[in-house]
């Protein structure tokens, strides 16, 4: 008995021989009319994979390709292993010893290969033969059928429930301002090896601006003990919130689908065979498993009465500025830059409104933005450049401009100054007569050369007493139009200066054209963050301006309130609000489709024209 058990152990022994990163496992003796399995294990992604020859031996199937991943931390250093499987299924016709090639594929960029190896196949004595059949005849009787390889026999060893697999979200603050920055991490907690996950269901966070700061960021991964038990960690998604409405907000669970790597083992017969109870016989199963991270309730104050040069910043800002010129000719470009740097709302902040002398034209500034995303939110710098143009000589003082942001940390608002500057206009330049009239102008003024005119003239002579011509009369009468109209312009241009609500609402719609052109531009390039910004800042800011409403005071609320008071009809209410929370879904969705972005972008045009 002693030998028969001896030899059936040495007919299961497991062989692992390893060629550079491919292991074979194989029994080295098997017996006739037995089905067994050969598997070559990569460590690594694995490709073009090529299977040995079998010759002597019938391969019933194969090979079957599988994966799986594992992660384990040890003394604090994360690992994470893709194994790559390919297996056959053999069966064993003949007596005799048999020798099996290598195999070989493509991992890491090179071809590896396995060591070649050999089977020997036995013959059963008349004792061993007579205890299979009892033992054939056993699984029979249970109407069980034996297979130490088949995974319906095998049963779960590890217990997949709220405790051991479960997900969380955790915000820095619970208690914050309008427009302060928030972080929101979201983590799954784990006791069993996780193959992969996937975002089913991303949240609509109503009343809040995301920002994405996961993207194109390894997982970060850790341990941490929660009621004593001690768990894997993975950081799957970290965002930056900015609560646009004062009040109780709510912060939407994140729902997940998880493919768990669960170890199963056979069951136990009570037989023989339970004395190969070795991990390799042994499998790990994906098991599929939904999770959903916590709501978060938010507790948003509404920000103190704004002073002026207040444009929505809220965080923790310094500005300079200033010309890059302090003397020019008149008709001559010169540069007024500004620059808000630090950590906060950057991306909605306004432009600022700069109050400059009556003789200088001034063009729309040109936006620089240097805004990083990290672990701890957002920061950076934005620079606005005006092109300027004194229209006539003279010494004049650019005034100095004061910007105020709310500072959550001290809980009021801060102001920053840039100092007044002096700028010198000289006379323009005699020998060029052009006048700049365009922004392209000025990088053309310096190169253009006036060439002199050729040709006859017809001269007259001194004191001949010519009297003026019929044109010279027509030109006086238009100089004298002009002069009208001109004083009437500017006594119109004073009387709008003092109406701001009225001047407000001429700009309204100009400038939400101006910013929906931007949100054209930046749809074409498939860049959804300015995208979203854009058109955000479109329709808060056309409301704003047609309605006269503080940029401190805008939200939900006050413009529901406000759109009632003016009469507006209800369905161009509704439209308006529910395409503010498809922006606010679709900014933390990223990668949505691009005829989706297109259908906000044309609802988007249709309110701003409803207005």
């Amino acid at each position: 008995m002693k030998n028969i058990l001896l030899t059936l152990l040495l007919a299961f022994t497991t062989l692992a021989a390893i060629g550079q990163d491919i292991t074979v496992r194989a029994p080295q003796t098997v017996y006739v009319g037995d089905n067994f399995q050969v598997r070559f294990e990569v460590n690594d992604k694995a490709s073009a994979f090529k299977g040995p020859s079998f010759k002597g031996l019938s391969v019933l199937s194969g090979p079957n390709q599988s994966s799986s991943s594992y992660t384990s931390i040890v003394n604090g250093n994360v690992s994470h292993t893709i194994t790559n499987t390919f297996t056959y299924i053999v069966r064993a016709d003949q007596e005799g010893e048999f020798n099996i090639g290598a195999a070989s594929c493509t991992a890491g960029g090179k071809t590896i290969a396995s060591q070649p190896f050999s089977i020997k196949v036995e013959k059963l004595s008349q004792q061993q033969q007579q205890q299979r059949q009892q033992q054939q005849q056993q699984q029979q009787q249970r109407r069980d059928p034996f297979d130490p390889w088949n995974n319906q026999q095998q049963a779960a060893t590890t217990k997949i429930d709220g405790t051991t697999l479960f997900a969380k979200a955790a915000v820095s603050k619970s208690n914050l301002y309008q427009g302060e920055q928030a972080i929101i991490t979201y983590k799954i907690y784990t006791q069993v090896p996780i193959s992969q996950y996937q975002i089913d269901k991303l949240p609509g966070n109503k009343g809040f601006w995301a920002e994405d700061l996961s993207q194109g960021r390894e997982i970060k991964q850790y341990e941490e003990t929660v009621n004593g038990q001690r768990y894997q960690v993975a950081e799957i998604k970290r965002g930056a919130l900015f609560a646009q409405e004062s009040g109780n907000l709510r912060i939407e669970p994140l729902d997940l689908n998880v493919l768990a790597m669960v170890q199963r083992q056979r069951r136990r017969t009570g037989t023989i065979w339970d004395l190969f109870d070795d991990p390799f016989f042994n499998s790990a199963q994906a098991v599929e498993r939904k999770i959903t991270t916590n709501a978060i309730n938010v507790k948003v104050k509404p920000l103190p009465a704004a002073p002026e040069g207040f444009t929505g910043a809220v965080g923790h800002f310094d500005i300079e500025g200033g010309l890059n010129l302090n003397e020019v000719r008149a008709n001559e470009a010169v540069t007024y830059r500004l620059t808000i740097s630090g950590s906060g709302n950057l991306p909605l902040i306004n432009t600022p409104q700069l109050e400059l002398p009556k003789i200088f034209e001034s063009y729309d500034p040109d936006v620089k933005d240097r805004i990083s995303k990290s672990d701890n939110g957002i920061s950076g710098s934005r620079t606005y450049e005006w092109i300027l143009i004194p229209r006539s000589q003279g010494d004049f003082v650019i005034p100095a401009y004061e910007f105020a942001y709310f500072d959550p940390s001290v809980g009021h608002y801060v102001t920053k100054r840039v100092e007044a500057q002096n700028l010198k206009v000289n006379a323009g330049d005699p020998k060029s007569t052009a006048m700049v009239s365009s922004k392209d102008d000025v990088r053309l003024l310096n190169d253009d050369i006036n060439y002199l005119k050729l040709g006859r003239y017809k001269l007259s002579e001194r004191n001949s007493g010519v009297r003026p011509s019929a044109w010279f009369w027509v030109v006086m009468a238009a100089i004298v139009a002009i002069a009208v109209a001109a004083t009437a312009i500017g006594r119109k241009r004073q009387t709008n200066s003092k109406d701001i609500a009225g001047t407000r609402l001429k700009q309204a719609t100009r400038m939400a054209r101006r910013r929906l052109k931007k949100a054209a531009n930046y749809l074409k390039t498939n860049d959804n963050t300015h995208f979203y910004e854009e058109i955000y800042k479109a329709i808060w800011g056309c409301i704003a301006d047609k309605y006269n409403i503080n940029l401190a005071e805008l939200n939900r609320d006050t413009v529901t309130a406000c759109l009632q008071s003016r009469n507006v009809a209800p369905e161009v209410q509704q439209q308006i609000m529910q395409l503010l929370q498809d922006v606010d879904i679709a900014r933390f969705a990223p990668g949505d489709s691009s005829t989706q972005r297109q259908a906000i972008y044309d609802e988007a045009l249709a309110v701003i024209s409803s207005l």
